[in-house]
């Protein structure tokens, strides 16, 4: 798993979302394989926002650019993986805390396609089930 971070204070939220995905990249991506076919959208990135509680959101990837361009290129990184990702063999997340940003990038097994057809759960389902096993992970600390 490739993690990147905006320099700056280590806030406990980042860990416990770099524990999260470690914990669910199977779900995570078939969350973000479907998605991405719901949505037919390849522009878009899965975010999870931290506060006011943990939630995902989709990140266009014109809004990360112009995120950029406001921080002086500070995220030209983020901007390059996020350019160049390939959704059919890997996972990219962007995590939104308070004034920081994380990037989570990995290649689960099997692909996302796969991921998607073995958990056997709709995009709604998955949502729901995410978003609370995140909350309770955040809440545990």
């Amino acid at each position: 798993m490739n993690i990147t971070e905006v320099k700056g204070k280590q806030e406990p939220w980042r860990q416990q979302l770099a524990e999260f995905a470690r914990a669910n990249q199977q779900e995570l991506a078939a969350l973000d394989w479907g998605l991405r076919q719901e949505r037919q959208n390849q522009e878009e990135i899965l975010g999870i926002d931290m506060e006011p509680v943990p939630r995902f959101v989709c990140c266009s990837q014109e809004a990360i650019e112009q995120l950029n361009r406001q921080v002086n290129s500070l995220l030209q990184e983020v901007v390059g993986v996020v350019q160049n990702k390939n959704p059919e063999k890997e996972v990219t997340i962007i995590g939104i805390g308070p004034g920081q940003i994380k990037l989570i990038q990995f290649t689960p097994e099997p692909p996302p396609p796969v991921c998607f057809e073995q958990v056997g759960a709709d995009v709604d389902t998955l949502l729901d089930r995410l978003e609370q096993r995140l909350r309770e992970y955040v809440e545990r600390g």
